[in-house]
Order: structure tokens, then sequence, then C-alpha cells
């Protein structure tokens, strides 16, 4: 990095928070994308930690200025690769914007700071008894700035949404300089092209999230899992749809096999708690004003689920026993990453999820190989894991992924439902989406960042 923008950082923030040292930058390098599809970080990069709104600003009208390329950094969370730095670059921390700036009880918002974890947020709701933030997408080190550029997903999507559902502002700096605020408190607002929704899961190519305004919901006073084997996978993911046609919509859905669940508890050294063992399991979370409420809704999805085969109905109302099964569910991806190529993130129509589930084992068969899936059953969105073979990278992988992704298409899906396009999707992107599409988000990204000086190489490809 030359020499004079170090200095004019510097100048900006202040030395203390800009860092040159390499082996103080190694963990802004990379994120939690799967090490053998990660692009490659290019090392001539600083890292600047800015305080506030202002001396972003500055530092986004140098790097215009110098033609240098600005990656925004959240917690390093995601798996596309989005925050990895692939040409000389600054990275932009916003590990200091931390603050939570207002809880407003009267009209049901959280405001605060973009560098937030989730994690933090969670603990201060917690201290109000009454208020709840529902999405959970997994990692609670992911900053919320992050959650909103990513449009992050995960297991309670299927009752209350994704983060777009919950975003209500955004304080935003643009790619050359300009601070502005989107949207607000309000529930209505129909003045002009909606910027707020575009911005949100962009992938930090449109702006930089500073500051935002979540709407929050009334803490459910009663909290059940149900854990329900199958003796076979459709038994199980046809549960969901009679399940919802009832009017029954759980906090979460999700669906597992033995297998993953046994890899999960060897990897943390549990055992799994449920005595009737099945080939696939539902997972559901159920929520209510009071515990009769609360069993009621018990009552009626265990009589569907023995309706479509259950092998049991077990049901979870103890904390301890609770947090146990969520520890295994959550887990399997740590489980399975060390030998995993690529984890994939494939959305159907929730009807669909077990013809896509099918086609993708075909798919393991075609090639010879094991692909683990899970996932959000209800919200039809599935994780399939590329293995690796002897230990390496096998070299069907990409033809592999392009026929999943095919079939997902076939089946009315997209290639991407929470984790996003990255810089490791990119060249899927054309399977996914027509060139007419590619080339408007090229010019709405023109519009936002003439110079591109912005997250390049992220979403779509740098003419």
């Amino acid at each position: 990095m030359k020499r004079k923008v170090i200095e004019k950082l510097e100048s900006i923030v202040g030395s203390d928070w800009v860092v040159v040292e390499e082996d103080q930058m190694q963990d802004y390098l990379i994120d939690e994308t799967p090490e053998p599809v990660r692009p490659k970080p290019n090392p001539d990069v600083v890292v600047v930690k800015p305080e506030g709104v202002q001396e972003i600003s500055e530092i986004l009208k140098l790097a215009n200025q110098e033609s240098v390329p600005v990656v925004p950094r959240g917690g390093g969370t995601g798996l596309c690769g989005a925050a990895i730095p692939t040409k000389p670059s600054i990275i932009l921390s916003l590990e200091r914007l931390d603050d939570i700036i207002e809880i407003d009880r009267d009209n049901f918002t959280i405001t605060c700071e973009a560098g937030v974890t989730l994690e933090k947020l969670l603990e201060e709701l917690e201290e109000t008894d009454d208020l709840f933030f529902p999405p959970h997408p997994g990692d609670e080190g992911a900053q919320v700035g992050g959650l909103v550029i990513e449009n992050a997903g995960g297991a309670r999507a299927v009752k209350y949404g994704v983060i777009r559902n919950f975003v209500k502002g955004l304080e935003i700096v643009l790619p050359t300089g300009e601070a502005m605020e989107l949207g607000g408190k309000i529930i209505k607002n129909n003045t002009g092209l909606d910027l707020l929704d575009l911005v949100i899961g962009s992938e930090g190519i449109l702006g930089i999230v500073t500051k935002v305004t979540f709407r929050l919901y009334p803490t459910p006073k009663e909290r059940v899992s149900l854990v329900v084997p199958y003796g076979d996978r459709h038994s199980a993911v046809d549960t969901v749809p009679d399940m919802l046609r009832e009017g029954l919509t759980p906090l979460s859905i999700e669906y597992m096999e033995e297998d993953l669940i046994e890899r999960a508890c060897e990897h943390l050294g549990e055992k799994w708690p449920v005595k009737t063992r099945g080939s696939a399991y539902l997972y559901i979370i159920v929520t209510g004003n009071d515990e009769e409420e609360a069993f009621s809704q018990c009552e009626k999805i265990g009589n569907i689920c023995q309706e479509h085969g259950a092998l049991d109905v077990v049901i979870a109302d103890r904390r301890r026993e609770q947090e146990k099964i969520l520890n295994i569910r959550s887990n399997i991806y740590t489980a399975l990453k060390p030998d995993s190529v690529d984890i994939l993130d494939v959305t159907v129509p929730p009807a669909e999820i077990g013809k896509l589930m099918d086609e993708i084992e075909k798919i393991g068969e075609k090639y010879e190989t094991y692909i683990p899936a899970y996932g959000h059953v209800a919200d039809g969105n599935v994780h399939p894991h590329i293995m690796k073979e002897d230990g390496k990278t096998p070299p069907y992988m990409e033809s592999m992924k392009e026929e999943i992704y095919s079939k997902t298409k076939e089946l009315g899906g997209v290639i991407t439902g929470e984790h996003g396009i990255g810089k490791t999707r990119i060249k899927n992107l054309p399977q996914a989406v027509g060139s007419k599409y590619i080339d408007l988000m090229k010019k709405i990204r023109k519009v936002f960042d003439p110079n591109n000086i912005l997250n390049p190489g992220t979403v779509v490809e740098d003419d």
C-alpha cells in the first residue's frame, strides 16, 4: 500500500487505528468461507478502524482520489468470500461502531451502530425481558451491519422472516463519501423508490451501513422443542405443508438426518438425548404466550406428525435439554467443515424440498460421492456440502455444483437463499439469472459507485 495513503488514513483516524503489521492483519484477510473455495487474499492491504460516519466519509473520499478499493469488514462470519480483499485494498473495519443507541419500547425498535454483534444485541434485549429480536442466522459474532448487507436468514425465518423483514431504518455512507438516512421507525413509507430495500442484501457494494434500526416483537413467554424421528425423508418433509395449512407456524422447523446428528454429537462429545431413532428428523421449536398455548400447539403438531408416520414425538420443555438439542443441530456445519470443500445454500419453494433432496442424492450417486444435506425445511432452504475426496478437492466439484444448481432452478428455486453471491458464486450467477438481470445490477452499482472502489469483485464481475 502506498505510504502516502497510509499517512492520510492516519491523519483521519489516528495512527493507533491504522494497522499495517502483517501479523496483526491475518484475521482481517479471511472469513468463514471453506478454505478450498476461499478467494486468495491480497496481502497488500491496510486495516483502518474509524469511529464514526465522518471518518468513514473521509476514508471513502480518499479512496476515490487515490483509486484504492475499500472492503467493508464486519464480524467475518460470511461463507462466500464477500469480505476478502482480492486486490490491494483498504480494509474498513466497523468494530469500533459498537454502541447500542436506543431501545424504543413504545415503537418496538432497537437502534444500534453497525459494529454491534448479534450476541451483544441479544444480551441487551434479554435485560428488557419483554422485547424479542427473532432472527438468528447462527454465529452470534456476526455484526448487525453484516446481517443487513447479507440479508441473513437462519432457522427462525419460517415464522418471522429474514433480516429484510426487520430493518426499519439505515444510516449509510455512499461509496462517494456522502452520508444519508434511509427509512426510520415508520410503518408506512411510499416516498419514491425503496432504496432501503435495495441496500439490504447488497453485500457491501452500494454503501457502508453505519447504523441500523430493527423492528422488535414481544418476547414469547413459553418455548418448547419437539424432536420427531421418521423412517424416511419424505414422511418428514411432507409433514410440513400440512402443519402450516393448519395455521401452525413454529419458530423454526429444521430437517436433519441420522448420520449428521451422530457426526455432530461425536464432534461435541455429546449424546443425542432422543431414544427413538430414525433415518430423518424434524426439529421444531414452538412458542406461545403461555404454557397452555404452547402445549396446545405441540399437541396439534404431534398429531399431524403421527399422521405422516412419525416414529415418535419427543417433547423437550426443560431449558437445558432444549439447549443441548439446539447445540447439536447448530454444530452439524462445524462437524462437517473440516472435510468440506464448499457449503451450498440452495432454496426451492418449500413443497419441493423433498424432490430437491432426492435430486441431490442422485447427483451424489452419479459422482460416487456423499453429499450431506440439512436445512430449514419450512422455507425450502437446504445446505448440501461438497466433501473432500482423499483430503483434496474432487475434480468433479464444479460440474456437480452446476448440476445441483440446475436441478434447483428446474424446481423453481435459486442458488442462494441466505449466504449471498459474494466472490465465490459470481461464476455461477449467469446460470441463475439472465444477462439483462446482471447488466441492470452492474448499472445500479455504477450509479452508487462510479469509480468502482467499494468491494470490487463481489456479487457481479468488474467490467
